[in-house]
């Protein structure tokens, strides 16, 4: 497994959680179709992930709003917003990925699970968070 794989896995449960739902990294990679056995350092980084965006969620919220120029959190697409979070929490709460590489990341997670415009979106709330600290 990958870290890559960790990060998606992370933002499927992201996702679910504004359902309700309380999947497990396991679930996930069965509903997902992955047949890999993830390492623990993997499961642990995607659970420290999930539990940093919702320990943070407040503020990772106003960061995001605050560079979605003309777009609120609520009327965002859920699966943008889940990857959003992400990577708002990798950039400024975790610190343990250059913001360059979650940014990236982030955008990749788009190009597969969003439609065609949200890469561009992602890329561009990411970076003035990235540029301006906001």
């Amino acid at each position: 497994m990958s870290r890559k794989i960790a990060r998606e896995v992370a933002m499927k449960l992201t996702y679910e959680k504004l359902f309700g739902c309380d999947d497990t990294y396991h679930q996930v990679l069965e509903q997902s179709g992955i047949e890999d056995e993830p390492s623990e350092a993997d499961i642990a980084f995607a659970e420290d992930i999930v539990n940093g965006v919702q320990q943070n969620i407040g503020a990772i919220d106003e960061i995001i709003s605050s560079a979605a120029v003309g777009w609120s959190v609520e009327r965002m697409p859920k699966v943008d917003l889940s990857i959003l979070r992400i990577a708002v929490y990798e950039i400024r709460f975790a610190k343990e990925v250059p913001p360059a590489v979650a940014a990236n990341e982030a955008v990749e997670l788009a190009k597969v699970y969003c439609d065609e415009r949200s890469p561009r979106f992602i890329n561009g709330v990411l970076g003035k968070v990235i540029r301006t600290g906001s």
